[in-house]
């Protein structure tokens, strides 16, 4: 095996995102670099989908933007251009992929949230 290959498989998950899951609202810390410039951009939004993979493992936010218009977002799990990953709260999907939010808007697109039961003392 060539030597790229195994330095790809070696990369490291980036410590600054914790467990997702589908349906989860986060806030995505994202390093933008425009020319001799560098910028952090924030997105936030549902994760409608979690690509597994090794090193190629991803997942993409979906945000409604100016107009309605739906934005979606891809970042790879193995990125050093991910500053931080804020989950904001947990959603109760019974899907793995969320496809289905693109042709919702408005109510319909709401997603309930996932209560974390905590053992009573």
């Amino acid at each position: 095996m060539s030597e790229l290959l195994k330095s790809v498989e070696r990369l490291e998950p980036n410590p600054n995102i914790p467990p997702l899951a589908p349906g989860d609202t986060v806030r995505v810390h994202s390093r933008i670099v425009e020319g001799d410039r560098e910028r952090i951009q924030l997105v936030q939004g549902v994760v409608i989908r979690i690509k597994k993979g090794g090193p190629a493992a991803s997942f993409t936010v979906r945000r409604i933007g100016a107009h309605g218009v739906g934005v979606e977002r891809t970042f790879p799990f193995h990125s050093p251009r991910v500053e931080k990953v804020e989950v904001l709260r947990h959603g109760k999907v019974r899907r793995a992929k969320l496809y289905f939010l693109r042709g919702r808007g408005g109510k319909s697109a709401r997603l309930r949230e996932r209560r974390i039961e905590t053992p009573a003392e």
